[in-house]
């Protein structure tokens, strides 16, 4: 790649345009040493005071995005991700290289590497329910016979949704995209399986018109949790909802 070093791409930057900046933290795959010729960089700069956006933008022919924050706004946002059991926020900043001079952003880093050891919180019985129940209407429309686009969306969604499961029932963050798959391999490394591979080979197969794998796999992963659910399933809703 001929572009600058990207380290001091972004220092050159936020010293251009954030000369206020506590820090600047880049993150991403230029932090993961797993940069390609398509990588944009992943920066959080963090301010005194701001109005916290996004911003994407080209600077020395790097595509760079700006998450611009205090550290209360990385705070917040890392509690509403770990809600969601997809810490975006928490591993662009733990796993991060800190661009500019002094100790800035660093006991942030710390808090956020704690709530990635740390995991989610298990899943309540009322969520773990919902997630068999919607696993098992979804491999009934497995054999339901419908168009094959059609099926195609069922098995992403079945393989979506197991995996997410499998990660819940071990204590584990999930995500979205390549991070549900790195999440799994992470898992995987941890304890010696080979879900990544078996998850992939049976969603290959399944949008092949092959879903016995798939099927295989999903029952597994459900056996781990009580199995397949339909009847006796109940959910009660929410005062207000």
């Amino acid at each position: 790649m001929n572009r600058p070093d990207a380290v001091e791409t972004v220092r050159t930057l936020i010293e251009d345009r954030y000369p206020q900046a506590v820090q600047a933290l880049l993150g991403g795959s230029a932090a993961a040493e797993r940069l390609t010729e398509t990588s944009d960089l992943d920066v959080t700069v963090l301010l005194p005071d701001t109005t916290v956006c996004r911003q994407a933008l080209t600077y020395a022919g790097w595509p760079i995005e700006l998450f611009v924050h205090t550290e209360e706004s990385v705070r917040r946002f890392v509690q509403l991700d770990a809600a969601k059991r997809q810490p975006s926020m928490a591993r662009l900043v733990a796993r991060s290289i800190p661009v500019l001079p002094g100790d800035g952003g660093a006991v942030l880093r710390a808090y956020c590497s704690a709530l990635l050891e740390e995991g989610p919180a298990p899943l309540s019985e009322d969520e773990m329910q919902l997630a068999r129940y919607i696993l098992t209407d979804l491999l009934d429309d497995l054999d339901g016979g419908a168009s094959r686009p059609a099926m195609d969306a069922v098995v992403v969604e079945v393989w979506r949704r197991a995996a997410e499961l499998l990660l819940a029932s071990e204590r584990r963050w999930s995500g979205s995209g390549k991070w549900l798959v790195r999440e799994i391999e992470a898992l995987d490394a941890a304890a010696g399986s080979r879900f990544a591979t078996r998850f992939h080979g049976s969603l290959e197969a399944a949008v092949n018109g092959r879903p016995d794998n798939l099927v295989r796999l999903v029952d597994e992963i459900l056996g781990r949790v009580g199995g397949r659910l339909r009847d006796g399933f109940r959910l009660v809703a929410a005062s207000g909802e």
